[in-house]
Order: structure tokens, then C-alpha cells, then sequence
């Protein structure tokens, strides 16, 4: 398993034991897991279960029996010619972590998360979300025995609501903001000692999101991309993957990463980073009240916003915002091309990668990954709107014949 070196702040650099803590005592910075790595190669992960806890000498659990794991992970990365022909791009692939057990990518920080409250005998675990980490955590709670404790907004959509309530959890639905459910779950979870896996486990947690690089590394094979498309809420996801890179680099599994092109997505009406990055600023402010269709992106104050932004700088990237109709139109365009039904945080990506290509940003022979982190079937009231009503038809061969053409 993984030899954890320590914790360390990602501003002034002090280290840490890693224990049960994630700010710095001395600057208040997150801190972040760094490891003594041992030497690997790419033949390690040859014949390993199909899932992210194949690179576990690269994830924060240090004993294999504290791995909770429901089989997420290792998900398709599909060369999406079809789409590609329609934006004019020789080499795109959609990374469709719709597909993963509880349908988002917020399976892989979740699995690690509990995983390591399991690690540290914590007693319970819980999360502050905007829908799809509430599903992830009270899964992977359910599944490791724990009692889960969920604090989401309360105008998120009914069925991530129903998904985590199935699982078992105590869903407290918070009359405010994503901002305001955070605050009141860090509140509760330092007070209680519950492990608010997005909050205090946040160390641990941003490493699962790492796989997300390892798996396209991997299915590449063991090959960079050019240009990486990435949906931005909090922007845990894209500086981990930024990580992620960096870690199979300095294994030597891949070779330079420094060329490789960061470009952030975010919807209009909850677009702080985009805004921060067009105006040159290092630090983001926040939107106090998001107004998006894309709520499991509707982040007004992102955690790691400034952090993203030195990535963008790092590796030459941009930021971009998409409308909510421009949303629609790229679900659409989605499922259409390559059979792929998308929440609109993923529609958000595919907006902003045809935005990119028409600016001229992305040449039409990079190799360029989209990654869509959430399924359709959880956001369906909002596609009513853009979709044709089905019409309801006597039982009569002759006259629904005549329909089919």
C-alpha cells in the first residue's frame, strides 16, 4: 500500500504527521499528502481489478483493510469520433465518468475519503454537497457501516436527493447557498468529530480525484494529453488531476508533463474562476448567490479557486463559461453524436471545448480528453424544457405508421 510521507501545506510548506487535520496551524493553508514513493512500473497495473484502487500504492490508505470500496473507477475513455468530426478535432475522447456506481466521479474522492475515516476509527462521516458528493458519501457510508450525515442546499435536484436518502443517510437540506451547508458541516464536523469528507478529510479526499489522471494516463497508453477540459465547482478536481500527472511523471510512468494545456469549465451565473483568470487576478472573488442550471457546479466561494488559477498559469491554460442554453445545446450535442446522456456540469465541458476549438485555442490535431462527471438521469427536469413532448397515439397500426418515415 501507499507509504504516506506527511502532510503539507501547500503555502509555507511546514509538514505534518498525517493524522486526522487539514489547515495548517501556522499560515491556515490546506494541506496536501505527499508520499516516499517506491519505484513502479507500468506493468504493475497490467492485470489489477478494474477499478481506481488498482493504483493504491498511489492513493492515502496505508492498510488494505480499510479500503471501502463499491467498484467505482477504471471507466471509459471513449474516442468520440463522431463528435470530434463535428468540431472539427481529429483526436477527442470523452473520459465518462457518468457511469461510475452512484453515476459521478465524486466516487473516487468520496472512496478514499471514508476509506481513510475508516483508517482513523472515526465513528461517522458526512459531506456538504451540491448533490452528487451526497449520493458518493452515503454509498461508500453505507457500505462501510457508517452513519452518514449529508448538508446540501435545498433547491438541488429531487433525485440526487432520493439517491442519497436510499443509501440511508440523515439528509439535512439547509434553506441557503452551497456556501452556507459548508459552513454549517465544517461547524458541526470539527464540534462533533465527524469526518465531513469534502471538509476535515479534505487532505485525503482530493487524492481520489488524482485517478482521474492515472486512468487516462493508463488507457492513453501511458501518453499525455495535449488539452484537458475539466468542469470546475470547487476546483478540488482539477488541481488533483494536475497532481496526478505530476506524481506518474515523477515515477517516470509518462514522460514530460509540462506541455500539457489545463482549460477550466464553469456555467454562467456561478463563474468566479473565469472571472478572476479574464481580469488577470490571483485571488477569486466570490458570487454570492450562483444562478446556474448546472448546480452540482454552483460553487460561489470554490475552495480551491486561487489554486486553479495557478494551474491555468502553470500549464498554459484558459477558462471559459457556458450559458445555460449553451449547456442545453452541448447535452444535446453529446448525446447525439456518441450516445453519452450528461448532467449539465458535463454539458458545461462540451460547451466550453466547442468555444476553445472556435477560438482557435485547440488545434484540430491535438489529442484533446473532455471529461463528463455526471449522468442525465439525475438532472432530467432540466432538458424538459429543449425536448419534444412525446404525443400520445391511438393503437392503430395504419395511423402510427404513417409517422415513421
Amino acid at each position: 500500500m501507499a507509504k504516506i510521507k506527511s502532510l503539507q501545506c501547500r503555502e509555507c510548506k511546514k509538514e505534518y504527521e498525517p493524522t486526522f487535520r487539514y489547515i495548517c496551524e501556522e499560515c491556515f493553508g490546506p494541506l496536501d499528502v505527499t508520499y516516499d514513493f517506491a519505484p513502479l512500473r507500468r506493468e504493475t497495473f497490467a492485470n489489477r481489478e478494474h477499478t481506481y484502487w488498482r493504483y493504491h500504492e498511489l492513493l492515502p490508505i496505508e492498510s488494505s483493510s480499510n479500503i471501502v470500496s463499491i467498484g467505482a473507477g477504471l471507466t471509459p475513455l471513449i474516442k468520440a469520433d463522431k463528435l470530434g468530426e463535428k468540431l472539427g478535432l481529429n483526436n477527442l475522447y470523452i473520459k465518462n465518468d457518468s457511469v461510475n456506481p452512484t453515476f459521478s466521479f465524486k466516487d473516487r474522492p468520496a472512496g478514499v475519503a471514508v476509506s481513510k475515516a475508516k483508517e482513523f476509527g472515526l465513528s461517522a462521516v458526512g459531506c456538504a454537497s451540491t448533490g452528487n458528493l451526497a449520493s458518493a458519501t452515503a454509498a461508500h457510508a453505507a457500505k462501510g457501516g457508517f452513519p452518514c450525515y449529508i448538508f446540501a442546499p435545498s433547491d438541488i435536484e429531487h433525485a440526487k436527493i432520493t439517491q442519497a436518502l436510499s443509501y440511508g443517510a440523515e439528509f439535512i437540506a439547509v434553506d441557503g447557498t452551497y456556501d452556507d451547508a459548508n459552513r454549517i458541516a465544517a461547524q458541526i464536523g470539527d464540534s462533533r468529530g465527524i469526518g465531513i469528507v469534502n471538509i476535515n478529510m479534505r487532505s485525503y479526499y482530493v487524492e481520489g480525484s488524482k485517478t482521474l489522471a492515472f486512468e487516462v494516463a493508463e488507457q492513453m497508453g501511458w501518453k499525455v494529453p495535449d488539452q484537458l477540459i475539466v468542469p470546475v465547482g470547487s476546483g478540488a478536481m482539477l488541481n488533483a488531476i494536475c497532481k496526478g500527472f505530476e506524481e506518474l511523471e515523477r515515477l517516470s510512468l509518462v514522460g514530460n508533463v509540462s506541455g500539457m494545456h489545463m482549460i477550466a469549465a464553469q456555467p454562467h451565473g456561478c463563474a468566479p474562476v473565469v472571472e478572476a483568470f479574464k481580469k488577470n487576478r490571483s485571488e477569486v472573488t466570490p458570487v454570492e448567490n450562483p444562478d446556474t442550471i448546472a448546480k452540482s457546479l454552483a460553487i460561489g466561494d470554490p475552495g480551491d479557486g486561487q489554486y486553479v488559477l495557478r494551474r491555468l498559469k502553470q500549464y498554459n491554460g484558459f477558462a471559459e463559461e457556458s450559458s445555460n442554453r449553451e449547456i442545453l445545446d452541448a447535452i444535446l450535442l453529446l448525446a447525439r453524436t456518441e450516445g453519452i446522456f450528461t448532467e449539465p456540469a458535463g454539458g458545461v465541458s462540451v460547451s466550453v471545448l466547442k468555444k476553445m476549438v472556435e477560438a482557435g485555442r485547440i488545434d484540430k490535431n491535438d489529442s484533446v480528453v473532455c471529461y463528463v462527471t455526471g449522468n442525465g438521469l439525475k438532472t432530467t427536469e432540466v432538458m424538459m424544457e429543449v425536448l419534444p413532448k412525446p404525443r400520445t397515439m391511438q393503437a392503430d397500426v395504419n395511423k402510427i405508421s404513417a409517422l415513421v418515415r
